[in-house]
């Protein structure tokens, strides 16, 4: 089996990860076909408990073994890792499994925590709870599989890592298109089994991919000696290393997964309290949780790529107190926000009747929330970086008074918003959607100051970029609005599809014509120059 190297390594995984995202984004056209937006609302109501639930027992766990294992392995620490990664295992099993029966066996208690009355939503309290007992199984193999990701990544080998993401969400898009077809379509079986069948597909995709790494393992392991036993107190400290590694990124990926329930609690309480109707709530709620969402991850993707190699950058620069390099890692990671998912997010709003017609169906309602929740997902990527880029400095107090803030924010200013944006007339979800913004802003806000005041962090490097980047902003949105309004009343998925890939590359040429010598600053010539060194050297 063949080690990449770190450029080699991040191509990789970051192309593992678009793949994945790619597919988990195509997969919600014919599922809306089929199940509509009831179905999309049940479907929503289930993931978001179990991704806050598969949060608290993974999140944190993959990138703490990969530093455990990377560390072991340089300083030739055999021994240590192999204890590590069966500890690991047996802890990471037990708390699945806690986790696994507090989901199915209270997920009527967590349905009414959800949705709140019973009238509030076109599906039932048994209806809902079926479900996220159907998705709970997965509980059981994600958080193994993450460990032994994990492992594989530290140790040097990216492709099993990334090849086995890209399994399992094939395996879990064909469980939920062709089960919910031949179960709704075929079988006329009602909503609630065939959703019960989709969401069982992130069960089956995860075993599916956990067998492949179980042989990978195996190869990996062949002809090795067997490691002799260490002693308790040894023990202790692996143990101890783990824990501490893990729980700051666990503390990031549980804050995100409790602004989508909080704003997805709150949101059905909101519109139930102004009298919207179950079904308009349904239809709110599906487009928020599943079929958004979904398009959302365009954006915040870019962040997932980044983050995967900011932190150990930023802890290997940290150790060596290149306060520089650590300087102008933050401020490209900022001008990665404002050159690409920035533009982007602005490029999609803009184009929110389009974007959502192709991906969906025509929708006005799917357009005014897609319009302005887009938005929202580009300042949750410059989230993640940041948090995962303060983890990488070890900063984790600073993690925890950002995230608390602005989650508490989050929490009392939901309410609050839907009722004076309903009073003046607006949307009320946009209430919802401003609460989170104003949360991610005092988050980010906190973590810049405290990282100017103790590393020095100065952001003149940036802000020189402004004057030209904020021209080719106000060039594109002009561009964009003129172009909206002559396709305005063009329709068709295909000819849609058709069109916008036109006006997507010639945006683009324009876009990085304007910016181009900022571009490639970030990306082209950095990239170029490790790309033809790593040649040179083979």
């Amino acid at each position: 089996m063949k080690k990449n190297g770190f450029i080699e390594g991040a191509i990789i995984a970051t192309l593992a990860i678009f793949i994945s995202k790619f597919i988990g984004i195509i997969y919600i056209t014919p599922f809306h076909s089929i199940v509509g937006y009831e179905g999309g609302a049940l479907y929503g109501y289930a993931y978001q408990i179990y991704n806050f639930f598969l949060v608290i027992s993974t999140a944190g766990i993959p990138l703490a073994i990969s530093k455990l294992t990377s560390e072991y392995n340089s300083l030739g620490k055999v021994n240590e890792k192999n204890y590590m990664l069966k500890a690991s295992q047996k802890f990471i099993f037990f708390f699945s499994l806690i986790s696994f029966l507090i989901c199915f066996l209270f997920a009527p208690t967590i349905t009414k925590i959800l949705v709140g009355t019973k009238d509030s939503v076109l599906s039932t309290i048994p209806e809902i709870a079926f479900v996220i007992r159907c998705v709970s199984f997965a509980i059981l193999v994600v958080p193994l599989m993450s460990v032994v990701r994990g492992y594989f990544q530290g140790s040097g080998f990216m492709f099993p890592s990334s090849f086995s993401q890209v399994i399992e969400q094939i395996v879990r898009v064909i469980v939920i298109l062709m089960g919910s077809f031949i179960c709704y379509k075929m079988l006329h079986l009602s909503l609630k089994f065939t959703i019960g069948i989709a969401v069982f597909g992130a069960f089956l995709g995860a075993l599916v991919a956990y067998i492949y790494l179980f042989i990978k393992m195996k190869e990996l392991k062949k002809d090795k000696t067997k490691p002799k036993e260490l002693k308790v107190k040894e023990k202790k400290v692996i143990i101890k290393k783990v824990i501490l590694y893990a729980i700051p990124f666990i503390v990031i990926n549980v804050a995100n997964s409790l602004y989508s329930i909080t704003d997805l609690s709150l949101l059905i309480r909101g519109l139930n309290y102004l009298k919207f109707s179950p079904v308009e709530i349904t239809t709110i709620s599906g487009m928020f949780t599943t079929y958004i969402s979904k398009m959302n991850t365009i954006i915040t993707s870019i962040a997932t790529g980044i983050a995967l190699s900011l932190v150990p950058t930023l802890a290997k620069s940290k150790a060596q107190k290149d306060y520089q390099d650590i300087n102008d890692k933050f401020n490209k990671t900022i001008q990665i926000f404002l050159y690409i998912a920035l533009p982007l997010a602005i490029f999609m709003s803009i184009f929110a009747k389009q974007v959502y017609a192709i991906f969906i169906s025509p929708s006005t309602l799917g357009t005014t929330i897609l319009r302005y929740s887009i938005i929202i997902a580009a300042v949750d990527a410059l989230y993640i970086m940041i948090c995962n880029g303060l983890q990488g400095l070890n900063e984790t107090k600073l993690i925890y008074k950002s995230v608390l803030l602005g989650l508490s924010l989050n929490l009392i200013l939901d309410l609050p918003l839907m009722f004076i944006f309903n009073d003046l007339g607006l949307y009320p979800y946009y209430g919802t959607i401003t609460a989170t913004l104003i949360g991610y802003i005092i988050s980010l806000f906190i973590p810049f100051v405290a990282l100017k005041n103790k590393y020095h962090l100065e952001y003149k490097e940036t802000l020189k970029k402004l004057p030209r980047l904020l021209f080719s902003y106000v060039i594109m949105i002009i561009l964009s609005l003129i172009t909206c309004g002559i396709i305005n009343n063009v329709d068709g998925r295909f000819r849609l599809i058709f069109i916008m890939a036109i006006i997507g590359i010639v945006f683009l040429v324009i876009y990085y014509t304007i910016n181009k010598d900022a571009i490639n600053k970030i990306f082209g010539k950095d990239l170029s120059k490790k790309i033809r060194k790593k040649r040179d050297k083979k």
